[in-house]
C-alpha cells in the first residue's frame, strides 16, 4: 500500500451521535512522509478513500509569495497545507493561484498573477513527491493513480484588467487551464461582477473574444463573482461547459454572490458544474441575517493612497494573511455540516447531480461549519451526504467526477 492510500484510510468514527476524527498522522512534507508506530485499526470510511475527491476551489500562493513559507510543510494556521491535504483524502484540487484587489489601483495585477503562477509551479517541483501538475483529466487520473495530489491550476483575479489575450495565451503556455472571468469582486473591461457597477449589461464584444479564446485553447471558464447576466450570457457564447467553482445559491442566501436558480440552470445546460462553497455567510440564512460585516474585498475597500509599489501592496496584504475567517460565531449562526449537505441537495434537486461538486474556497475566507476545521475534515462532508441518503455512485460524482468530467470535455483529454 502506497503510503498516501495509509493516510487517506484515517477515519472517523461515530461517537455518541456525533463525528470526530481519531488520531492523525505526523506532518508530511515533500522530504517524506512521518508515519505512526501503529497505523489507526478502527473501520475506515470506505467511500471517501474510494472517491476521487477533488475541490473546485482551494486557495494557494498568497501565503507561500509573502512569506516565502512551503506548503509542503505543516502550518500552525490557516486551513491549507499538503500535509493536512493529504490527511483529508484529497485527490485533486484547482490549485487556484489569486491576485486581490489590493493590486488593482497602481496596475500591478499582471505582474502579481505572474508571479503567483509561477511561484505555484516553483511549490509544485519542489513538493514533486506528493503533488504533480495536471493540464488535462488524464493527467488527474495517472497522477492520483501514483498516489499524488493533482494541481489543476485556477486563476481567481484579473491575468490583466484591459483583457489582453496575448496575456492570456502566455498564462496558458505556463500551465493555466481554468481563469475566473471577473477581476475578483471588480467590473473588469470585459465583464460584470455581481457586486460591482455594472458597465457592460454582462459581457462584451471583448469578453466574447476571450470565452473564443479559452475554448480554442481549451480553458476552463470560471464564472464565479460574475452578474447574473454575465454567467447566462457567458453560458450561451461558450461553446464548451462552463464553471461557477464556488458559492451558494441565490434561493438559500440572498447574498449577490450566490447564483440564482437561473443561472445555475444555464450552467447546467451547457453540461457545466456548480461549486458549493463552504463558508456559512453563502449558506446559512441564521448566519446572513445575523452577520454585519461580510469582509469582502472590493474596489472600495482598497481605496485610499494609491501605493506606489508593489512591494508596498505586499505589505499592506500581509496584514490579512492568512485569509481565514478569524471571529467566533454564538451557537444558532454556525453552520453543521449536515445544513452544509442540504445546500448540495438543494443544487442536486435543482440541477442534477451531474452538475453539482465541492468548491469549499479554503484559505480564502469561508467561516466554516463547526465539523470541518481545515481541509484534513474533507472525509465529513462524504459522510453527511451519506446521512442524507445518497448513493456511492451519486456522492462520487460531487466529490470528484463531475469536476474530472468538464475538465476532459474542455481540454480535450
Amino acid at each position: 500500500m502506497k503510503r498516501r492510500d495509509l493516510i487517506k484510510n484515517l477515519t472517523l468514527l461515530p461517537i455518541a451521535g456525533s463525528m470526530f476524527p481519531i488520531e492523525t498522522l505526523n506532518a508530511a512534507s515533500a522530504t517524506g512522509m512521518s508515519l505512526p508506530a501503529d497505523p489507526p485499526t478502527k473501520p475506515i470510511n470506505d467511500l471517501h478513500h474510494q472517491a476521487l475527491v477533488m475541490d473546485g476551489h482551494t486557495h494557494v500562493m498568497t501565503r507561500e509569495l509573502l512569506f516565502g513559507t512551503d506548503i509542503g510543510q505543516r502550518y500552525t494556521d490557516g486551513t491549507v497545507d499538503l500535509p493536512r491535504a493529504i490527511e483529508g483524502g484529497v485527490d485533486a484540487m484547482f490549485f487556484s493561484v489569486y491576485t486581490p484587489e489590493h493590486y488593482y489601483p497602481g496596475r500591478f495585477e499582471t505582474k502579481n498573477t505572474f508571479r503567483v503562477v509561477n511561484l505555484a509551479l516553483d511549490q509544485i517541483e519542489k513538493n514533486h513527491a506528493v503533488i504533480e501538475l495536471a493540464l488535462t483529466a488524464s493527467d488527474i487520473e495517472r497522477i492520483t493513480k501514483k498516489g499524488k495530489i493533482a494541481a489543476f491550476l485556477d486563476l481567481e483575479g484579473p491575468f490583466d484588467l484591459d483583457g489582453d489575450i496575448n496575456l492570456l495565451r502566455a498564462l496558458y503556455r505556463l500551465g493555466l487551464r481554468s481563469m475566473q472571468l471577473t477581476a475578483h469582486n471588480t467590473t473588469n473591461a470585459f465583464i460584470d461582477t455581481c457586486n460591482d457597477v455594472r458597465r457592460w449589461g454582462g459581457i462584451n464584444e471583448l469578453g466574447e473574444n476571450i470565452i473564443a479564446e479559452m475554448n480554442r485553447l481549451g480553458m476552463v471558464i470560471n464564472i464565479a463573482h460574475a452578474s447574473n447576466e454575465a454567467i447566462l450570457q457567458t453560458a450561451e457564447a461558450s461553446k464548451h461547459p462552463i464553471i461557477y467553482s464556488h458559492g451558494g445559491f441565490y434561493s438559500i442566501v440572498p447574498h449577490p454572490r450566490c447564483i440564482t436558480d437561473e443561472a445555475a440552470k444555464a450552467v447546467a445546460s451547457k453540461g457545466g458544474v456548480i461549486g458549493i462553497h463552504f463558508g456559512s455567510l453563502f449558506n446559512n440564512p441564521k448566519y446572513w441575517e445575523w452577520q454585519t460585516d461580510t469582509k469582502e474585498t472590493t474596489p472600495a475597500s482598497v481605496q485610499g493612497a494609491e501605493l506606489k509599489t508593489i512591494e508596498e501592496v505586499d505589505q499592506e496584504l500581509m496584514k490579512e494573511v492568512p485569509l481565514n475567517f478569524t471571529g467566533t460565531i454564538p451557537d444558532p449562526y454556525w453552520m453543521h455540516v449536515d445544513q452544509l449537505a442540504k445546500v448540495i441537495d438543494y443544487g442536486v434537486n435543482l440541477v442534477g447531480e451531474d452538475h453539482v461538486a465541492i468548491g469549499s474556497d479554503l484559505d480564502g475566507g469561508p467561516e466554516l461549519p463547526r465539523e470541518i476545521q481545515d481541509i484534513s475534515d474533507f472525509p465529513q462532508i462524504t459522510m453527511a451526504m451519506q446521512r442524507l441518503g445518497y448513493s456511492d455512485k451519486r456522492i462520487k460524482k460531487i466529490l470528484g467526477l463531475n469536476w474530472l468530467r468538464v475538465i476532459r470535455e474542455v481540454t480535450g483529454g
